[in-house]
């Protein structure tokens, strides 16, 4: 899989815009898919268009929490394609649009290489992906807490990376069994997740791309 961050608090590319909030495009051999949409549609479609990636290319859209940060592009988004299937936490409401939209109280498997936890904790779902070398887990903000979101995941497969805002987390030794971490949007503690797996840390930011 490819995950290219579309959206996020910081940048180092001149040609792209930083901004309060979290987006990224996870591109696998089944599916083109839209993790989250950022707090605001015009910097979001600029992002894409600088780095290539045209809005009409993704095939389904997965929506954290409906927090402003993380659903403030959708509908700019939603205007330019009506084909991607939105997937959504069970109690996020108020979709207005001709999208198929399906909801999630459970972990479930939504492709054959990709899972969705569902809801947890009445916040908010996480998305994981298959490799070859285990799951990677894209988070929101991570509100239900790393450790249930693992837990929520982990019938499906081993953890490899972790990527995304993992909000006030600071139980850092569950980090020991993953593999890479790339802490982005909101994270508290990056910079002690930086210091305690500096070997397993990876730097966030709008055009990173990581391929696992």
């Amino acid at each position: 899989m490819k995950l290219t961050i579309l959206y996020d608090n910081t940048t180092n590319k001149p040609d792209l815009t930083a901004d309060w909030g979290w987006s990224c495009f996870i591109e696998t051999e089944e599916r083109n898919v839209l993790f989250d949409t950022g707090g605001n549609g015009k910097i979001l479609l600029e992002n894409m268009l600088n780095l290539g990636i045209n809005p009409e290319s993704i095939d389904d859209i997965v929506i954290s929490h409906p927090d402003f940060d993380h659903i403030g592009g959708l509908s700019t988004f939603l205007n330019l394609n009506q084909k991607a299937i939105v997937h959504i936490p069970i109690s996020f409401r108020g979709i207005r649009y001709p999208n198929q939209v399906k909801y999630y109280d459970k972990p479930t498997r939504i492709y054959g290489d990709i899972f969705l936890t569902g809801e947890l904790d009445k916040r908010e779902q996480s998305l994981a992906v298959k490799t070859k070398k285990g799951l990677v887990l894209v988070v929101g903000c991570g509100h239900p807490g790393v450790a249930t979101i693992i837990d929520s995941i982990s019938h499906f497969g081993k953890p490899y990376a972790i990527v995304g805002g993992l909000h006030g987390f600071d139980e850092f030794e569950i980090l020991e069994n993953i593999d890479t971490i790339c802490p982005a949007h909101c994270t508290k503690y990056k910079d002690k997740i930086k210091s305690l797996y500096p070997e397993k840390y990876i730097e966030g930011g709008v055009g990173e791309v990581f391929e696992f």
